[in-house]
C-alpha cells in the first residue's frame, strides 16, 4: 500500500517558513522533562527541514491547560532540551496568545536553518474547538505546513487540521510517514498469518476495534481486563474481576462473528487471581493461578496464567504480522507483569512484522526492555486505536495527496 500523502522529502522549503506540528507532549515534573523520547523522535524531520534551508517554526500542545495559559504547561523547557539535541539555538516565542508579538518578531527575523518554537497551542481556547481565528493566526506565520504528530492526528484541532484550510503546501513528517506505513500496511495489507492482540481494561474502549479487526485478522487474542467480560459471556464465574455487564451480549456477538468468519479467537485459559487490587499498584500481593473457567467468587483476575502465556506466545510466533494494543495484566506490578512480559518476549522473537499500538502497551514494552526489538512502536495511543478501527484521521486526511 502506498502512502498516498506528500512527504517531507517532496516539500521544497528553501528559504520558506515551515510550520511543523510536533508531539512535544512530554512528561514533566516541577518544570523538568522526565522523558524526552518524543522530542528525540521529532529530530529527523526537523533536521531535514534545517538541512534543506527551511525556516522551521515548531508548534505543539503540552498537557491539558483548563483555563488558558498555565505556567506549568509552558513549552519553555522543551525549547532548552531541543536546542541541546540539535546543537543549535532554538528561539522560544513565549506568547500566551501563541501567535503574539514575540512569535511574529522571531519569525520575521529568521534566516534559513533557524528554529523557533511557539508556546503551547492549547493556551488558545480555539485550538481544541478548531476555530478559524487561531488556524488563520498560525497560517499567517508560514508558507508551508508539515504534520509530524501522529499522537494528535485523530483530533481535528487548529494546529493539526484547521491550519491546512489556509496553507495549501502540506506534507507529513518522517514520524507520521512511518506510522502510516507500518500501521496502515499491517492492518490493510498484512503478510499472513495476521494476528491482533487486544488487552487493557475495558471492552467499551475497543468495541469498534474488535469489530473491524475481525474482518481482517486470522487470529484475535483477547487479554487484560477486557477478557473477563468475554469469559462472563461464555457463562464462566469471574469472581470480582473487571466486567462490563452492559457489553456481555456484544462479546457473545463478537465470538459468533469470529466463528462465522473462521477467525481463531483466543481467550485466557488460566488466570492469575488476587483477593484485592494491589495498593499501591506496585506493592506486594499474594497470587494464585486458576483455570479461567473457575475463578473463585471472592477473587479477581489481574494477569494471564502460564498456560495462556504459552498459548498466546505460540500464536504470535506462528504469525507474519502482529499488532498489539493493551497489556495482558497490571504490568505496573512486577508480580502481575508476567503475561505482558511473555507476549512482549514472543513478539521480540517472532519472525514477523510487529507493531505496538501506543499507550500502555508501548509503555510496557519500553519498561520491560523490549523497545529495541520491535520494528515499530506507535507514538499515538488514541490515534493508533482509531486507525485500527478503520477511521480516517483528520490530521492525515487534510494533508496533500502525493
Amino acid at each position: 500500500m502506498g502512502l498516498g500523502k506528500k512527504t517531507v522529502e517532496e516539500l521544497d522549503v528553501r528559504g520558506k517558513r515551515v510550520l511543523v506540528r510536533c508531539d512535544f507532549n512530554v512528561p514533566m515534573k516541577e518544570g523538568v522533562i522526565t522523558n524526552d523520547n518524543r522530542i528525540v523522535a521529532a529530530l529527523p524531520t526537523i533536521k531535514k527541514l534545517i538541512e534543506n534551508g527551511g525556516k522551521v517554526i515548531l508548534c505543539s500542545h503540552l498537557g491539558k491547560p483548563k483555563n488558558g495559559p498555565e505556567e506549568k504547561f509552558s513549552l519553555a523547557p522543551v525549547a532548552v532540551r531541543l536546542a541541546e539535541l540539535l546543537g543549535k539555538p532554538v528561539t522560544f516565542a513565549g506568547d500566551d496568545a501563541v501567535v503574539g508579538e514575540n512569535a511574529k518578531a522571531a519569525v520575521a527575523a529568521m534566516q534559513p536553518g533557524d528554529v523557533v518554537l511557539l508556546q503551547n497551542t492549547r493556551f488558545r481556547k480555539e485550538e481544541t474547538k478548531n476555530l478559524p481565528e487561531f488556524s488563520q493566526d498560525l497560517a499567517s506565520l508560514a508558507d508551508c505546513y508539515v504534520n509530524d504528530a501522529f499522537g494528535s492526528a485523530h483530533r481535528a484541532h487548529c494546529s493539526t487540521a484547521g491550519v491546512t484550510d489556509y496553507i495549501k503546501d502540506t506534507a507529513v513528517g518522517y514520524l507520521m510517514e512511518k506510522e502510516i506505513r507500518y500501521l496502515g500496511n499491517a492492518v490493510n495489507d498484512p503478510v499472513r498469518p495476521f494476528t491482533a492482540i487486544l488487552g487493557g481494561a475495558k471492552v467499551a474502549d475497543k468495541l469498534n476495534v474488535i469489530d473491524n479487526l475481525l474482518n481482517k485478522v486470522d487470529t484475535l487474542i483477547i487479554g487484560g481486563g477486557m477478557a473477563y467480560t468475554f469469559l462472563a459471556a461464555k457463562g464462566y464465574e469471574v469472581g470480582t474481576s473487571l466486567v462490563d455487564s452492559e457489553k456481555i451480549d456484544y462479546c457473545r456477538d463478537m465470538m459468533k462473528k469470529a466463528e462465522e468468519k473462521g477467525v481463531q479467537l483466543l481467550l485466557p485459559v488460566d488466570t492469575v487471581v488476587t483477593a484485592s487490587f494491589p495498593d499501591p499498584i506496585d506493592g506486594p500481593v499474594a497470587v494464585e493461578t486458576v483455570a479461567s473457567s473457575a475463578i473463585p467468587a471472592g477473587k479477581m483476575g489481574l494477569d494471564i496464567g502460564e498456560k495462556t502465556q504459552t498459548l498466546f506466545a505460540d500464536a504470535v510466533k506462528a504469525s507474519k504480522t502482529v499488532v498489539w494494543n493493551g497489556p495482558m495484566g497490571v504490568f505496573e506490578n512486577p508480580i502481575l507483569a508476567a503475561g505482558t512480559l511473555a507476549v512482549a518476549k514472543a513478539m521480540a522473537e517472532a519472525d514477523a512484522t510487529t507493531v505496538i499500538g501506543g499507550g500502555d502497551s508501548a509503555a510496557a514494552v519500553m519498561q520491560l526492555g523490549f523497545g529495541d526489538k520491535m520494528p515499530h512502536i506507535s507514538t499515538g495511543g488514541g490515534a493508533s486505536l482509531e486507525y485500527l478501527e478503520g477511521k480516517e484521521l483528520p490530521g492525515i486526511a487534510c494533508i496533500q495527496n502525493a
